[in-house]
């Protein structure tokens, strides 16, 4: 039997003054052992080691660019991460309220840097996704054939504001891009389920990373989950949760197409990044 590609499609990786103190407060509660020395276990060697050990192949590893909600995870810091392996792949993060030229910034760290896509965070970053001053920069990540992931949904970190998260906004960016991959991580958590749901069955370009979401839930947050087969994507969060493993092994476990499973832990992300 063929082996099944895993991607996880949302990673954090950080040290430790990058970081505010309530988001280690909360990645303690929920993954104790990154704590037990927490810049000597971010390395890259460790995540590799560790993705070995929760039967990961491929991760995309995000910076964070969020300093009112969560820190600075910088882009150099991300790239240089991910030399060490072609396994990890580097996402950028832009600030698009406070970046004075965001389109600038994403040529620089995708032709300079080696940045392979884009995370926006609406709630932490405090803004609108259809915002036309965005439209720039939606214009050049199209034009340089990356994919956009935008957080949705809710967040438990201190000065996030939720109204930015509804997956809705992101239809005017859908229509008015329609070459762009977007991603909905998170899928719309908490309040819009739904609306990520039938965006990313509206819409070809339009994907949801399952990120943060408990995966035993995922047919109840989505029941008709089988209809979008090839718009789910795997993502932990890690170091969000504790075991990257038991979140696959739920997975394969659901009443689905074993073509579903494929599709959801690898294949669609192997799509989305172009491997």
């Amino acid at each position: 039997m063929m082996k099944m590609v895993v991607v996880d499609f949302h990673v954090h990786v950080a040290k430790h003054h990058m970081w505010h103190p309530w988001v280690h407060e909360y990645m303690r509660s929920v993954n104790p052992r990154v704590y037990e020395n927490f810049d000597d276990f971010m390395t890259p060697k460790n995540v590799l080691r560790l993705m070995d050990e929760e039967g990961v192949d491929v991760a995309v590893i995000l910076a964070e660019i969020a300093p009112l909600t969560t820190g600075m995870v910088d882009n150099e810091f991300v790239a240089e991460f991910c030399r060490e392996s072609e396994r990890l792949i580097p996402f950028a993060s832009i600030n698009p309220v406070t970046d004075p030229n965001p389109r600038k910034t994403l040529v620089k760290l995708v032709k300079k840097l080696g940045m392979r896509g884009l995370k926006l965070l609406p709630p932490y970053q405090h803004f609108y996704p259809n915002d036309a001053e965005l439209y720039k920069l939606y214009e050049k990540a199209q034009e340089l054939e990356i994919p956009l992931i935008f957080h949705t949904g809710s967040s438990v970190f201190k000065n996030a504001r939720l109204k930015y998260g509804d997956p809705l906004y992101l239809d005017d960016v859908a229509v008015d891009f329609p070459e762009l991959r977007i991603i909905q991580a998170h899928g719309g958590r908490g309040f819009w389920y739904d609306s990520a749901f039938f965006l990313a069955k509206h819409h070809r370009n339009v994907y949801i990373d399952i990120s943060g979401l408990p995966p035993q839930n995922l047919l109840k947050y989505f029941p008709d989950l089988e209809k979008i087969a090839d718009k789910i994507i795997f993502g932990s969060d890690w170091p969000g949760v504790q075991s990257i493993k038991k979140n696959i092994e739920t997975i394969q476990r659901l009443p689905l197409k074993a073509e579903t499973k494929r599709k959801i832990l690898g294949e669609n992300a192997l799509r989305i990044l172009k491997l």
